[in-house]
Order: structure tokens, then C-alpha cells, then sequence
């Protein structure tokens, strides 16, 4: 999910070219991107990225083009990702909770996603604790079907030892929903004494959906006094023949809340919602209210998808 706000592009710095005996070619060059927070508190959490390179058309277009190109490039980099939503049951037993760092790896046909911390859930401010899930964000370049994970945690804190009941992997690009069925401890003083396990997907708890697409959405509030809002802003796109996606929030906690939909402001988020088709009839966009701040006098609204063959 790619959150920005407009601002003025900065001048490219110098390229420096590679000629080399193993190289096809004159000139080498790789532009990696990444216009995203690395930060636990920030965006979805992640303090690391996998970043895929561009055509340099996209880089010298952004630069002509007083950044116009860049909700082309958000969506050509969210069509080569993959996001998953990572949930985690931590089991109802008594000290089944930990302090522990958590990691987990996600294995796939083609390749792994390398060990990620899961640092930021979205529901709990204390995580793994007895009998609550929690849920994290993780986003790789295509690893192929998933076809296992490996969880674990590096035994450091106060209480260490952790019963993990499953995990629960959607992948909505995919179209794919897998569970990842656990029942043990992780706790060197318990079981086995593993502290990392290596997990395979239940195939009957396998659920299968129409796969989601990347929209890119810019919204703009209106220059006027108090046009801007705390409140909780949400968005449904309708497609013909009926078709419509889920209500979707465009922020992903309160922080964001407070920081986006100012007076005068234009905010970009690029989220994946279910495919309305070619043709955007109608949308529906509002807030849930409350809070002091939550009154909101909408501009206008912007949305692009990438079609078939990347138009």
C-alpha cells in the first residue's frame, strides 16, 4: 500500500554507467524506486523492502513531467509485488504469550521472501499475547505459490516461550487464502524445544476468491475553512453489471488519520480492492464520523488501474 502527498520532485542526482566484459551492452542502468516509509510506525509497518527496477522512461518522465508519472510507477511497482496479510493466533494456555522478536518466511515455488520481522500489528499494540491475533503486512516480489512458512522467534526478553495455534496467509493479488495449522510451542523448555517450526498449508482451509487488483486513488480536499477531516475516510468503486468492491478504509490507523485529508492537501494511496472491471461507473466515498475534526469538504477524486497488457 503506497501512501504519498504531493510535493515538488527533487532534481535526479547523476547516474554513473557501468561498461563491463560481462555486460550486453554500453551502458547499465538500474533505477530501484521506493517512495515508501521504513518504519514500524509508518505505512504498513515494514522496515524492509524488496524494490524491482523500472524502465528509465518512468524516471525521465518524472522529471519532465513535474511528477505526473508517479501514479503510472506505483501501480507498475505494485503489479510486480505481492501483498500478503499475515494473522497469528497465539494459543489460549497459560503463559502462552511471548516477548520474543517474531519472524517469519514465506516459501514459494519460485523463491522466498527472506526472513521478516513482524514488528507492527495492525490490532494490538501488545503483541502475541495469550489467545488474541494479531495481524501484519507483508510485501514481496512474486514468489511463485506459497508453499510454506517458517516462523520463529530469537528466545530474547522476559518471557521467551510461545504456544502458536496457526497462521493465516491472504494473498488478495493471488486471490488465495491459506491456513497454516500449528498447535506447539516454540519455548526451548517445552516440547521439542524448538523455538522456529517449518509449517505446510491445510489444503481443505484453503479459500479461493476472484483475485484483487492495485487501484491508485488520489484524493483532494477542498481549499476552504475546516475542509479537512480526522475522521475515518472510505471508499466503495462500483463497475457495471452490479459489480462493486468491499468498503475499503483509506487510512490504516487514527495516526493517519490525523495526518492526511488536511485543507488544501492531495494524498495518493495505492490499495488492492476487488476488479470492477475496465469501466468505473460510480463511487461512493465518505467517513464514519466522530471525533472533533470530522467534518471534510471533498475537491474531487482521481482513480487509475493498470488494464490488461500494463496500459
Amino acid at each position: 500500500r503506497l501512501l504519498t502527498s504531493r510535493r515538488a520532485p527533487r532534481e535526479q542526482p547523476p547516474v554513473k554507467s557501468c561498461v563491463s566484459a560481462g555486460c550486453c551492452c554500453h551502458s547499465c542502468r538500474y533505477y530501484f524506486p521506493c517512495q515508501r516509509w521504513l518504519a514500524v510506525e509508518e505505512d504498513d509497518g515494514q522496515i524492509v523492502r524488496e524494490l524491482v527496477p523500472v524502465d528509465e522512461a518512468f524516471v525521465k518522465k518524472d522529471s519532465e513531467n513535474d511528477g505526473q508519472s508517479l501514479a503510472t510507477l506505483g501501480l507498475e511497482q505494485k503489479a510486480k509485488s505481492t501483498t500478503y496479510t499475515v494473522k497469528v493466533k497465539t494459543g489460549d494456555k497459560k503463559n502462552a504469550g511471548t516477548d520474543a522478536n517474531i519472524f517469519i518466511t514465506l516459501y514459494g515455488s519460485k523463491d522466498d521472501t527472506g526472513i521478516v520481522s513482524l514488528k507492527a500489528s495492525k490490532i494490538n499494540k501488545n503483541k502475541f499475547e495469550r489467545g488474541k491475533v494479531d495481524e501484519f503486512t507483508v510485501e514481496s516480489v512474486d514468489i511463485g505459490d506459497l508453499k510454506k512458512i517458517k516462523i520463529g522467534h530469537d528466545n530474547k526478553g522476559n518471557s521467551t516461550g510461545w504456544f502458536l495455534e496457526w497462521v493465516e496467509i491472504d494473498a488478495p493479488s493471488l486471490g488465495r487464502c491459506l491456513k497454516f495449522p500449528c498447535g506447539r510451542w516454540l519455548d526451548k523448555s517445552e516440547d521439542d524445544g524448538a523455538i522456529e517450526r517449518i509449517i505446510f498449508p491445510a489444503e481443505l482451509q484453503t479459500t479461493e476468491y476472484i483475485p484483487f487488483v492495485p487501484y491508485e486513488i488520489t484524493v483532494y480536499t477542498s481549499d476552504i475553512f475546516g475542509a479537512g477531516t480526522d475522521a475515518d475516510v472510505f471508499i466503495v468503486l462500483y463497475g457495471s453489471d452490479g459489480i462493486c468492491t468491499q468498503q475499503k478504509s483509506l487510512c490504516l490507523n487514527k495516526r493517519e488519520q490525523r495526518m492526511y485529508f488536511e485543507r488544501n492537501s492531495v494524498n495518493q494511496f495505492i490499495v488492492e480492492l476487488e476488479d470492477v472491471g475496465d469501466i468505473i461507473e460510480k463511487i461512493r466515498i465518505g467517513h464514519k464520523g466522530g471525533g472533533l475534526n470530522s467534518g471534510w469538504h471533498l475537491d474531487r477524486v482521481a482513480i487509475r488501474r493498470l488494464l490488461p497488457k500494463g496500459k
